[in-house]
């Protein structure tokens, strides 16, 4: 879709090929407590060692700001990848990322190995795409391959500065699957085209709203920055998360829907509490009122069951749809089950179904609807400066076909 070079495009055979992953994983303790993104990078790897490549993985873990933080070493990925590939993944661990280590196991490597490489936030110069550290990188490898799509709104060494420096730079599978997805949804989607936004804040969302609402044949709003939106039609809406900055803006919005002839639905019902729950899984006492009759003293959680059932039937009839941020708080229990309404009716429906990163992913696979949806974004703010419209830097610095 994006016309750039992949992994197919590629002749690997006795090059060493150094591969950008995003293996950002949770750690506790020292394990890996999920590991989607390394079950996501398998295809590229396998591929690049199959077509006799010298495979370097590099990825980010955490934020360590440019000092070796043992707690933040890729050590334990190297041990869970080589369970998961059935070969060695040789660590090389260098506080400077490319040292003598990196360089020592680079310079045994025979065609179909594969090494990994230290944190590359160790190096201060990661996150200000720094010239000396990009370099750094390109010595180690003929070709380059980008596969982490989590990081392609960031123009870092790892995936934008070292394409300065090799001859040939591509994307791997997870890459691709991205833009052809996300991509697609948003610049040529089988219609109707049904969005729905939820999280907590208007501000994240402002370019997303206004870009898709050009798109799109629906748009659904939940979450906290339903709020807002109810505040701009003029209703009490208690003591329930509100931008009051962006009431202005809520009201513009509805306006544009008005005038492109898009539909924009809010909630018409919405589950309230007195405050928000501490611990966030605490008991809760909960009742559902009309959008437009929340008491002064009361807070707005979820979507109401009416609102659930009015989404529900907006995915129904849809070809493509797009979620990006859960209905309410669900994390709790109690707080979830507007969540749980629209991720059911996702899972149900023959629609081309997209979940945009983040929150709505954690939502999406916590809830066990995970393997029926037809795409999760491994990024979530790649993924929401994608559906904003915008160029990701990661993207962008691959070679065209």
């Amino acid at each position: 879709m994006l016309n750039k070079k992949s992994v197919d495009d590629i002749n690997v055979k006795g090059k060493k090929v150094l591969v950008r992953c995003d293996f950002n994983v949770p750690l506790k303790d020292g394990q890996i407590t999920d590991e989607n993104r390394l079950v996501a990078a398998l295809p590229t790897i396998k591929k690049l060692i199959a077509d006799g490549g010298k495979v370097i993985l590099c990825s980010h873990l955490g934020k360590p700001k440019g000092e070796p933080k043992p707690e933040l070493s890729l050590a334990p990925v190297a041990v869970r990848l080589s369970e998961l590939l059935g070969q060695e993944v040789k660590f090389a661990p260098d506080a400077e990322v490319v040292g003598p280590n990196a360089k020592a196991a680079v310079a045994e490597m025979k065609d179909g190995d594969v090494i990994l490489l230290e944190n590359t936030r160790y190096r201060i110069e990661e996150t200000k795409n720094g010239e000396a550290f990009s370099k750094d990188l390109a010595s180690l490898c003929d070709i380059f391959v980008n596969d982490a799509f989590g990081t392609a709104h960031r123009a870092h060494c790892s995936n934008v500065g070292v394409t300065e420096y090799v001859d040939t730079a591509a994307v791997g599978y997870l890459m691709q699957k991205e833009i052809d997805f996300l991509g697609n949804a948003v610049n040529n989607p089988e219609r109707p085209f049904v969005a729905i936004l939820g999280g907590a804040k208007v501000a994240d969302k402002l370019n997303v709203i206004a870009n898709l609402l050009e798109k799109c044949d629906t748009l659904i709003i939940g979450g906290g920055m339903a709020y807002t939106f109810l505040k701009a039609k003029g209703y009490e809406v208690g003591t329930s998360l509100v931008d009051d900055e962006k009431v202005a803006y809520c009201k513009e919005m509805m306006d544009k829907a008005e005038k492109l002839g898009k539909k924009l639905l809010l909630p018409v019902d919405t589950t309230i509490a007195a405050s928000f729950p501490n611990p966030i899984d605490a008991e809760i006492e909960v009742s559902v009122v009309a959008a437009d009759a929340i008491p002064a003293d009361m807070m707005g959680l979820d979507i109401g069951t009416k609102t659930a059932g009015m989404f529900a039937d907006a995915v129904k009839s849809a070809k493509t749809v797009v979620w990006n941020g859960p209905m309410g708080v669900f994390e709790n229990p109690i707080l979830a089950k507007g969540t749980i309404a629209v991720a059911k009716s996702l899972a149900e429906t023959d629609a081309t179904t997209i979940i945009g990163g983040g929150d709505s992913a954690a939502a999406v696979n916590q809830l066990g609807f995970g393997d029926k949806m037809s795409h999760i974004s491994t990024g979530g703010g790649a993924s929401l400066e994608f559906l904003e419209g915008k160029d990701l830097p990661g993207v962008v610095a691959a070679n065209d076909k």
